[in-house]
């Protein structure tokens, strides 16, 4: 005979309470190492900003020639002995630069800047070394969040293409006539470097938070403030590039008035180069001409962009074009003081640095109209 059911009962549950529900199918999705990931990109952040100082310093010191060979291999060994000091040395007599610029140097003195040079490629090998042992870890460990493997490789692919772009500007100024690398492959070399310092820092503002809360935030985007933080990102990138031709060429040392230029708004003979177009990259009046006018319009615009986002209703956001409208003032200032003192190392190291929280400060600003943080009715972010 049939036991009588409770008609409070679960149906098909034994007589045992009811599971709880799950979770939605994005949380129940592996998300991998996400905070791991995240302090291993913040790791190679690191090296890439030391990399910059050390390429800044290596410029300054005229040591990115002693080493007139790319072997990225048999190159991380340093001359062991006299003899094989003495070789590359005899090569380095042999180029240009040590025939008009710095003939008579002493082995010492060689010794001096390769060290220098060395020390900044052995940093490139580093850099390279560190990616590859944390992405292969992350790969055997099945430890990459979903989707972030391609990311991962793109970076270790610019690290790659970097090298191989400096090899490219080292040999500019190993013929002919010149006495430094060539501006625009300097300005490449930088400007790859700062694309590599963009995506690292994006990728980690993103991994900083759940795929879940991302997702949530993107169906907040004030679309007319991202498209303001975007122009943003890219007169940033543009002012950072001019940059890189001015210490291409010295040109921060050749005007040291400010703001006029040699007594007047516009440089003496702007266009004396033949043909015209080099001007624009190694004519030194132009070029610092061009690097400041460019700050203007970036400054300029700096306010702009941040007003509207006073408007945002977004406490981060706010404070994020805050931040970034602040180091933008901050770095206009050391871009003055350096020219008026003709940019001695010191100045010139510390505004390059102002560029990396600027160019960091202005990505994150963008990142948080792209992906507005919740906030309670008080203001609090969640």
């Amino acid at each position: 005979m049939a036991t009588k059911r409770s008609i409070f009962e679960e149906v098909d549950s034994g007589g045992k309470p009811a599971e709880a529900p799950r979770g939605g199918m994005i949380d129940a999705r592996p998300r991998g190492a996400r905070r791991a990931v995240r302090i291993w990109l913040m790791i190679l952040f690191a090296l890439v900003v030391v990399m910059i100082a050390v390429g800044g310093l290596t410029r300054l010191t005229d040591s990115g020639l002693s080493i007139t060979e790319w072997a990225p291999v048999t190159g991380a060994i340093p001359p062991m002995n006299e003899a094989a000091w003495q070789a590359e040395f005899d090569k380095y007599r042999a180029i240009p630069e040590y025939q008009l610029q710095n003939k008579g140097m002493t082995l010492e003195e060689f010794q001096f800047i390769y060290w220098w040079e060395w020390g900044h490629r052995q940093l490139g090998r580093l850099i390279g070394l560190v990616w590859a042992l944390g992405f292969v870890g992350f790969l055997v460990t099945r430890n990459i969040p979903p989707g972030w493997t391609g990311r991962l490789i793109g970076i270790g692919a610019l690290g790659g293409l970097q090298g191989a772009i400096g090899w490219w500007m080292v040999s500019s100024g190993l013929t002919g006539t010149a006495l430094d690398v060539a501006s625009y492959r300097l300005a490449t070399h930088l400007g790859l470097a700062f694309v590599i310092l963009g995506l690292i820092a994006w990728w980690t503002f993103s991994l900083g938070r759940p795929d879940a809360q991302l997702m949530q935030a993107r169906r907040s985007r004030e679309a007319g403030l991202m498209r303001l933080g975007g122009w943003l990102v890219g007169l940033t990138f543009l002012q950072i590039i001019l940059g890189a031709l001015v210490a291409g060429i010295d040109a921060g040392r050749g005007y040291t008035d400010w703001p006029l230029m040699a007594g007047g708004f516009f440089p003496p003979y702007p266009f004396d180069i033949q043909p015209v177009w080099r001007n624009f990259f190694e004519n030194d009046g132009l070029v610092q001409f061009m690097h400041r006018m460019s700050g203007y319009v970036l400054l300029a615009f700096g306010i702009f962009v941040f007003l509207r986002a006073r408007r945002s209703p977004f406490t981060a956001t706010r404070g994020a074009f805050g931040a970034m409208l602040g180091m933008m003032f901050v770095q206009m200032l050391l871009g003055i003081v350096t020219v008026v003192h003709a940019a001695p190392w010191h100045l010139a190291i510390l505004h390059q640095f102002g560029a990396v929280v600027l160019w960091v400060l202005v990505l994150r600003a963008r990142h948080q109209t792209a992906y507005p943080r919740a906030q309670s009715v008080r203001g609090a972010t969640a």
